[in-house]
């Protein structure tokens, strides 16, 4: 199971940019939002793509998805730790906590 990480500490990554922060919604919900400096990778593209994306194993990631009822992104999680990677983490409560907070977000 994927270790998680509370918002509190994940803004604080965000901000001290040690970070890479995955959208696991992708598509329009990307679009219409996401957290700042995210990027969108979804389960189907997640071999295909993290290669490029994310080429450090070992980097700090968190990824996110809606609120805790969303899979997407334990999916995309438990994928990349398959293919290697070794700091993965996930932000349970998703997008939807993070603007209850107040925090700020970002669109396409």
């Amino acid at each position: 199971m994927t270790a998680l990480i509370t918002r509190e500490d994940l803004e604080a990554a965000i901000k001290a940019e040690t970070v890479t922060v995955v959208d696991a919604l992708g598509g329009e919900y990307y679009a219409q939002q996401h957290l700042p400096g995210a990027l969108a990778l979804v389960l189907a593209d997640v071999d295909a793509q993290a290669p490029t994306l994310l080429p450090d194993l070992d980097a700090a990631i968190v990824t996110y998805c809606s609120n805790p009822a969303c899979p997407n992104s334990g999916q995309v999680a438990d994928r990349l730790t398959a293919l290697g990677y070794t700091n993965v983490r996930k932000y349970r409560e998703g997008i939807q906590d993070w603007v209850e907070a107040g925090l700020p977000v970002e669109s396409a």
